[in-house]
């Protein structure tokens, strides 16, 4: 695998905090314009990966009748939900920490892309997974898949090239697990441990990477390399079993490297990253509930289940009309 610093996730996918809530913010524009446009923003894509949106429009016609478009901040709670659903998908099928980290980190760049009221949340995971376990030779096919969960398969073949095109084909990913690794086996030579403390280490690797998982769900892997993700995760399980000096660690390691970070700027990040821990909200059943709501509008289900209502019951007034009249003759 190339190295991290020559590598497009280091030069293209690693952002500030401006630069990210910008994305979002476009986005989620985006979303709106087309909502506005067509009367509906969900995007339909075909096989060969192009997009159509359903004219229903006039249908819409009443500014008071159109759907009313979600909000950044919950688009940010929908996809900090499906994200949750994601890994556990991975974990019910076993995958590789590797699978279920690549498809988080294509899950979070698509949606810098795109908003969710373009693309169903639901879907998107589903190509996520599927295309992490290509390119991290974890090996399944979509009918697997799609069957596994009870979801058509074909819907996810479908997006797999708008998925692809959003990530600018940059399939190479760096995820902080295999990093905690390597952090574990440079502490084994120089934390100068004795034999009897070797399988404390085992045991802060093994905390280390639940906190990574932790971490996986922040937008912290779109703001920072997964070298200083695996180290805060580090960080934060030695504070729980204490196994090594953790600062004198750091800065040996940063004397040792001749890195271009001072101690006091490493530790403002790893600070950082602590604090996107620490601000995690999942979203309530009552907030999914609404946002829900609000999303199928967004989509156009509400008006297709209306008019199947009303179709329905046009029917059901035709059948009952129709007895009536055969009841008079």
């Amino acid at each position: 695998m190339a190295d991290f610093q020559t590598s497009t996730h280091r030069s293209k996918w690693i952002f500030t905090p401006e630069q990210l809530a910008e994305k979002y913010k476009a986005a989620n524009q985006q979303a709106i314009e087309t909502l506005e446009k067509y009367g509906v923003a969900l995007a339909k894509v075909n096989d060969d990966g192009s997009l159509t949106y359903p004219e229903i429009a006039k249908e819409n016609a009443d500014k008071h009748s159109r759907p009313k478009a979600v909000t950044i901040e919950e688009e940010q709670l929908m996809r900090v939900f499906y994200e949750t659903k994601l890994q556990e998908v991975c974990n019910n099928f076993h995958f590789p920490h590797k699978v279920q980290a690549t498809a988080l980190i294509y899950f979070k760049r698509f949606y810098l892309r795109w908003s969710v009221m373009q693309h169903e949340p639901k879907n998107i995971i589903l190509t996520c997974i599927y295309a992490a376990c290509k390119i991290e030779e974890s090996h399944v096919s979509a009918e697997e898949l799609g069957k596994g969960i009870s979801q058509d398969h074909q819907m996810i073949l479908n997006n797999e090239l708008i998925v692809y095109q959003s990530l600018e084909f940059d399939l190479i990913v760096y995820a902080p697990y295999r990093s905690v690794q390597g952090f574990i086996h440079d502490m084994e030579e120089s934390c100068g441990l004795k034999d009897e403390q070797l399988p404390m280490l085992q045991t802060l690797r093994d905390t280390a990477k639940m906190d990574v998982d932790k971490i996986m769900l922040t937008d912290a892997p779109l703001l920072f390399p997964p070298g200083q993700l695996a180290l805060a995760a580090l960080r934060s399980a030695n504070q729980v079993h204490k196994v090594v000096d953790f600062d004198r660690y750091l800065e040996s390691m940063l004397s040792q490297k001749s890195s271009a970070h001072t101690i006091s700027e490493l530790v403002e990040s790893l600070n950082a990253i602590d604090s996107w821990v620490r601000r995690y909200k999942f979203p309530s059943d009552k907030e999914i509930l609404h946002i829900n709501r609000k999303l199928k509008s967004c989509w156009g289900q509400s008006s297709r289940d209306e008019s199947k209502k009303r179709d329905k019951k046009s029917k059901h007034k035709s059948k009952r009309g129709s007895n009536e009249a055969q009841n008079v003759t």
